[in-house]
């Protein structure tokens, strides 16, 4: 018989939190729920006595907010599922982070998948600290400079997106070119990565996005293109030319 994952719900309204607990109860009966709180000061207390293996944390309560609670339980190791009004800042540097979220109103759909990929990590052991990565990404101010968790068919690997020269759609996977010569191979479609990286990272052509700090020179020959520093050469397509353009002058 598998363990109950352990879990601990920090939520400041009484209905959301009620609710939240009906749902784990009816349609995740993997979940037990073993503590809660309502404001962080109050979380970081439960959270040190109790040391769950989930926290399902509201982004903003009273008392500081979620990264605040991170922040003070940096001792200790917890899969975390966000729980947040929508707000594109935090959607933003959630994704960056491959952290697990909810909106408000919570999804059943979206909580039973949540739940179940927060599992998955349990059973297979997968001791990663995405908390870490989602603290570090939230706390530094000049976006460029956040990490970035990339999902490969191996498992995870964090980098810092300032070391990203470009980024290749292959299908259902894009290849990303990083300082060095090294290239990943990230299990997200190119569009993932245009929603998630902040200037100066720029879609030049339906197949690739370039960290236009590494351009090294644009030839107008041939419909217009790119070399980066790594020699690489990129075309810049006509929908995008005037965007990057812009950029230059």
């Amino acid at each position: 018989m598998v363990k109950k994952i352990q879990t601990v719900i920090v939520e400041d309204e009484l209905s959301a939190r009620e609710s939240l607990k009906s749902y784990l109860s009816k349609y995740c009966p993997q979940i037990e729920i073993v503590g809660e709180a309502e404001d962080a000061r109050k979380a970081v207390e439960v959270l040190h006595k109790i040391k769950p293996q989930l926290v399902f944390l509201d982004v903003e309560l009273p008392y500081g907010n979620a990264f605040d609670i991170l922040e003070s339980c940096k001792d200790l190791y917890f899969e975390t599922v966000f729980v947040t009004a929508f707000s594109e800042y935090s959607l933003k540097a959630l994704n960056q982070s491959a952290a697990y979220y909810l909106l408000k109103p919570v999804s059943i759909e979206e909580l039973i998948v949540a739940v179940n990929k927060v599992q998955q990590h349990i059973i297979n052991k997968e001791i990663f600290d995405r908390n870490a990565v989602v603290l570090n990404n939230f706390r530094e101010r000049e976006p460029e400079k956040r990490m970035v968790i990339l999902p490969l068919l191996e498992g995870f690997e964090v980098i810092k997106m300032e070391e990203i020269i470009r980024l290749q759609g292959n299908g259902n996977f894009t290849d990303i070119y990083i300082k060095g010569g090294v290239k990943k191979m990230a299990c997200r479609l190119l569009k993932h990565y245009e929603e998630i990286l902040p200037f100066p990272f720029l879609r030049v052509h339906k197949s690739h996005i370039i960290n236009i700090n590494y351009v090294k020179s644009f030839h107008k020959s041939l419909g217009g293109y790119v070399i980066l520093q790594d020699n690489s050469e990129v075309d810049i397509s006509p929908n995008y030319k005037e965007e990057f353009l812009k950029h230059f002058r």
